[in-house]
């Protein structure tokens, strides 16, 4: 399980279920688990400090790499 943070300001963003090893590339929407706080402005998913970490491309979330920041483990399969 992941923590997203933004890359600015630090503040939580979400948990997310991340699977294999590779980078976070996108964020599917069906395996985030908590929201902490985000705000969005059209398809773009900012943090409340006015950071870009996403896109919205409908059923996942298109990640900004420089946007936002990761702690946690992945889930190996």
């Amino acid at each position: 399980m992941l923590t997203l943070k933004c890359a600015a300001c630090k503040n939580k963003l979400w948990k997310y279920r991340k699977y294999g090893q590779g980078a976070l590339l996108r964020c599917h929407k069906d395996r985030i688990t908590k929201i902490y706080s985000y705000e969005t402005h059209g398809d773009k998913i900012c943090c409340q400090c006015g950071q870009v970490v996403g896109i919205d491309k409908g059923s996942y979330l298109k990640m900004v790499h420089k946007g936002f920041t990761t702690k946690g483990t992945k889930i190996n399969t």
